[in-house]
C-alpha cells in the first residue's frame, strides 16, 4: 500500500497521523508512506524522528480579516497544488489521508480531482474548515467525537471512530505509586493529587493562576505536580525566588519543566488542570479522570471550548475560560471538587464513558476498505 498522510502544524494534527502511519505499517509492513507538511511546522521534527519521509510545500491557515499579507498567503497554498500534483505523480499513492489543518486544502483539492482514494479524520468536536470544505468529496470522515458527525450535513460517509493515541488507562498499585511520586521529589501523604499541566509550550494564564495559588498557600488539602513548560520554568522559579521562596521545598507541590511519562502521571492524579486540545480531551476520557479544562481562545474558532464541552455536558469537567481565570476561582473550582470524594470519581467515571476503544483497529478498517474498494 501507498499512503500519502498530509498534517502539518501541531502536535494535534501531526501525531493521529503518525499514529496512523504506525498502525498502517504494523498490518501491512511493506507498506511505503509519505507525509506532506510545511517547512516551519512540528511535522519537521515529529514526522523524520517517526522515521517516515517528509514533503513540503508552501501552505498557511486563512483567517478572517482582510489584509494583503492573508490574500498571498491564500494565493501561496493554491499554487502549491503543482508540488502537491508532482509528489503525486511521482510517488503514486493508493491513498490520500489527512488529519485536518490548512495543509489538506492543496492536497486534497488535488486528490479529489485525481479520483485518488482519499479520507480524512477529525479530532475535534467541531470540525475545522479544510473538513469541512471537503467532507462531502472524500471517500470516509472519521471522526473523534458523536458531536462531530452531528456537525457535519450528508453524513452517509461520517465513522465515529475515536483520536488514536499512545496513553492508555493502567492499574498503578500503592507502592508503584509512591515509587512515581518519589521519583520526582513528592511526599505520598495521603493528600489527593492535582496535576497542572498546559502542552509542550506550557499555558501563561494557567501558570499565572498556579503561582498566585501556591504562593498563598491555598494547596493546604491537595498536592499538586506542576509542569510548567521548558519556555517558562527560569520564569516561574525566579517568580518564587523573589517572594524568597525555593521551587524545590515548596509544601505539597512540585514544579517541572515538562512531563515526559505523562500516561503514569495522569493515572495516578485525582484531578487535572489543562487546555482541552482534541488530544487532551480524549486522553482524559481515556484514564477516566475529572478535569478542569481552561481552553485556549481563537480568535477563528473556539476549538478547544467546543472540545471541553463534550466533557462538561456529562458531568465530568469544568471550564473556567482563559480570560477570567486567577487563582481565587481556579482555587474555588479545585477545593469544590477535590474535597467530595464520592463527586470526583463519578466525574471520573463519567469521562471513562466516552473514551474510544480499538481506535487504531477503526481506522484501518476504513483504510483497507476504501482501498480495496
Amino acid at each position: 500500500m501507498r499512503v500519502i498522510i498530509s498534517a502539518a502544524g501541531t502536535g494535534g494534527h501531526i501525531n493521529p497521523g503518525i499514529a496512523i502511519a504506525n498502525k498502517i505499517k504494523e498490518e501491512c509492513p511493506s507498506s511505503e508512506i509519505v507525509f506532506i507538511g510545511t517547512a516551519r511546522g512540528l511535522e519537521n521534527d515529529l514526522v523524520p524522528r517517526s522515521g517516515y519521509r517528509l514533503e513540503t510545500i508552501e501552505a498557511y491557515g486563512f483567517k478572517k480579516e482582510i489584509s494583503i499579507k492573508n490574500l498571498k498567503n491564500i494565493i501561496k497554498t493554491f499554487s502549491s497544488k503543482k508540488e502537491v500534483k508532482k509528489i503525486f505523480a511521482e510517488f503514486k499513492p493508493d491513498i490520500v489521508i489527512g488529519t485536518g489543518g490548512y495543509i489538506c486544502v492543496p492536497v486534497f483539492s488535488v486528490a479529489v480531482k485525481s479520483d485518488i482514494p482519499t479520507m480524512l479524520h477529525e479530532s475535534n468536536s467541531y470540525p475545522g474548515r479544510a473538513v469541512n470544505m471537503f467532507a462531502k468529496k472524500v471517500d470516509r470522515v472519521l471522526v473523534g467525537f458523536n458531536e462531530t458527525k452531528r456537525c457535519l450535513k450528508n453524513s452517509e460517509n461520517v465513522i465515529v471512530t475515536g483520536t488514536p493515541t499512545k496513553l492508555k488507562k493502567i492499574n498503578i498499585d500503592i507502592a508503584k505509586k509512591k515509587k512515581l511520586l518519589s521519583d520526582i521529589g513528592i511526599k505520598n501523604d495521603g493528600l489527593p493529587i492535582v496535576l497542572v499541566f498546559g502542552g509542550s509550550q506550557g499555558a501563561q494564564k494557567i501558570n499565572e493562576s498556579v503561582y498566585e495559588l501556591i504562593k498563598r498557600n491555598l494547596n493546604k488539602n491537595y498536592q499538586i505536580i506542576w509542569a510548567t513548560g521548558p519556555k517558562q520554568f527560569d520564569i516561574i522559579k525566579e517568580k518564587f525566588e523573589k517572594e524568597n521562596l525555593s521551587i524545590n521545598n515548596l509544601k505539597n507541590v512540585k514544579i517541572l519543566p515538562y512531563i515526559y511519562n505523562m500516561e503514569e502521571m495522569m493515572n495516578i492524579s485525582d484531578l487535572l488542570i489543562c487546555r482541552s486540545g482534541a488530544m487532551t480531551v480524549t486522553e482524559i476520557s481515556i484514564v477516566g479522570k475529572p478535569a478542569i479544562f481552561i481552553p485556549l481562545p481563537s480568535k477563528m474558532a473556539n476549538r478547544q471550548e467546543d472540545n471541553a464541552r463534550v466533557l462538561q455536558k456529562i458531568g465530568a469537567a469544568k471550564i473556567i475560560q482563559n480570560e477570567v481565570i486567577n487563582y481565587e476561582n481556579l482555587s474555588n473550582e479545585i477545593d469544590d471538587i477535590i474535597t467530595k470524594p464520592i463527586e470526583l470519581k463519578e466525574m471520573g467515571d463519567l469521562a471513562e464513558t466516552l473514551a474510544p476503544t480499538n481506535v487504531l483497529d477503526k481506522i484501518y478498517n476504513e483504510i483497507d476498505k476504501i482501498v480495496k474498494e
